[in-house]
Parts: structure tokens; C-alpha cells; sequence
């Protein structure tokens, strides 16, 4: 039995989870996230990893590998790193073991991710950096509207005549969004039509990776926003992709952490078994 922890590192958050692994039966044992706002992500990612030591009664000396990614290349104490869309891959299957595709929503760019049973990558596209389908621009949004981010989903599933935001840049896409609280235009359906906006670029990033049927897990962010995956179920309906069925799992936003945490244990037993191998190899 080993444990090993992820450590997932956003432009907004910092996930972290610890895991006890025994062969192929990885359980969940403990979880932290921490907004960043203006405090050092690489602080957060060394509370975090104190903390689930400290909520497990465990040493650093019991952690087998200590697993980073998306931009925790230089977390001082992990053992080594993961590229993020390999561990949203790989945490999207532990969450929802029937997902063939991913649709990550994280602060600053949302990409879409086709995958296979064992939650490899078969193919992926991303937005561009300044794309207005990001968590960071929704919440600009918000903070403009006066409403709250865990406001934004139900106000817009209120919504009678959203208004679609049609620019990609992020900041025409807020002019027009000032231009429609000056003619007066309904917060829930500015929310609505930013949803849509946004859930349509999703689609065509799905449809781009090839994936045409199966289930779509939201991880990232945003994953839990359900204005955005009931917008998204609608643009896939338009965009002829209803044989996709998109959604969210309740710890969607520690898909990141828990493919650095899951990797982690497949490359610690990797190199055990590569270093036991050697040994037999060399005559006593």
C-alpha cells in the first residue's frame, strides 16, 4: 500500500488531494482548494500539501510520489510533474468511468479532450488565450452585473430572451456586454447569452476532437456552474451532437489533482518495478 498526492495548480485555484493506493484500488482520502486571489500559488500548493499530511496523521516520508501539474512544474518538494491534460484524462475516468471526452473550463482557456476507456488522450483542441470562454472572464462579468459566482448559474437558467455575446476577444466581449446593461438588457439574460456564447465554442471544440457519442465530463472552474452545462446541452443539440451527453460531477473542479495523484502511483510502481528488475539483473 502507498500514498501519493496531486497537486493541480490554476491561474485560480490550487487543488490538492491525497490518495492511499493498494495495486489497482486507488481511494480517495482527503482534499484542499484554495482560491489564489493575490497569495503565491506555490505557498498555497506547500499549505495544502501540510494540511492533507496533517488531516491523515501522516509524514512527508510516507508519500510515496508527490504529483504536480498544470503550472506546478516548480513546487520545490513534488517528485515529479504531469501535463494537465493528461491528468484531467485520467481524473475524469476515476470520477465518471463511462466519459469519452472532457471538456475543461479553467480560468483563462477551455479545451476540449477525447479520451479512451483508460482515460488516455486520443485527440484535444483548446481556445485561444484571449477567447471570452474562460472562468476568469465570466467572473469579470459577474463582478461588472453585481452578482455573485455562485449566482451566475440559476440566474441564468431564469433567463426568458438571452442576448448572445458574438465577439471572441474578451474585451469586445465585455463592451458588448456594457452596451447591453446600457440599453437595459436583463442581468439573467446577459448571463444566458454569455453562457451561450461560450457553450458554443465548447461544442465546436467537441466536435473538432472527432468525438461524435458518449458521455462529457466538465472538469475545471467552471464545471459546476449549471447555467453553463445546461447551455452546453442545448449547443449540442444545435450542433447536431446529441448523442453526446454532457456533465458535471460534484468534484469535478479536483479532476487535475486526482490524474497527478493517480499518475503518481502508476509511476511510482513503474520505477519500483524497473528497480527490482535491475537488481535481479545484477549477480550477487
Amino acid at each position: 500500500m502507498t500514498y501519493t498526492l496531486g497537486i493541480d495548480i490554476g491561474s485560480g485555484a490550487v487543488k490538492s488531494v491525497l490518495f492511499r493506493n493498494d495495486g489497482n484500488n486507488h481511494e480517495w482520502i482527503a482534499k484542499r482548494c484554495e482560491r489564489i486571489r493575490r497569495r503565491a500559488p506555490m505557498d498555497l500548493a506547500q499549505q495544502g500539501y501540510d494540511e492533507l499530511l496533517d488531516e491523515a496523521k501522516l509524514k512527508s516520508a510516507d508519500i510515496a510520489y508527490v504529483a504536480t501539474t498544470g503550472e506546478g512544474e516548480n513546487v520545490k518538494f513534488a517528485t515529479g510533474h504531469f501535463y494537465s491534460m493528461t491528468t484531467h484524462a485520467r481524473g475524469a475516468i476515476f470520477l465518471q468511468p463511462e466519459a469519452r471526452a472532457v471538456v475543461d473550463i479553467g480560468a483563462l482557456n477551455g479545451r476540449a479532450i477525447s479520451i479512451d476507456e483508460r482515460g488516455k488522450v486520443l485527440s484535444y483542441k483548446m481556445t485561444s488565450q484571449c477567447a471570452s470562454g474562460s472562468g476568469q472572464f465570466l467572473e469579470n462579468i459577474a463582478r461588472y452585473l453585481g452578482v455573485a459566482v455562485e449566482e451566475i448559474g440559476p440566474l441564468s437558467m431564469s433567463a426568458a430572451n438571452p442576448e448572445k455575446v458574438s465577439s471572441i476577444c474578451a474585451v469586445l466581449a465585455e463592451t458588448d456586454v456594457i452596451n447591453m446593461v446600457s440599453r437595459g438588457i436583463a442581468t439573467t439574460d446577459i448571463l444566458k447569452g454569455i453562457h451561450i456564447s461560450m457553450a458554443s465554442r465548447l461544442a465546436k471544440l467537441l466536435k473538432v476532437t472527432g468525438i461524435t457519442q458518449g458521455k462529457v465530463l466538465l472538469t475545471g472552474g467552471l464545471a459546476l456552474d449549471v447555467g453553463l452545462l445546461a447551455a452546453l446541452r442545448e449547443e449540442l443539440v444545435a450542433e447536431k451532437m446529441a448523442l453526446l451527453q454532457a456533465e458535471s460531477h460534484a468534484e469535478s473542479i479536483y479532476a487535475g489533482a486526482i490524474g497527478a495523484a493517480l499518475w503518481g502511483a502508476f509511476r511510482h510502481d513503474k520505477l519500483k518495478q524497473l528497480a527490482q528488475a535491475v537488481n535481479e539483473a545484477v549477480p550477487a
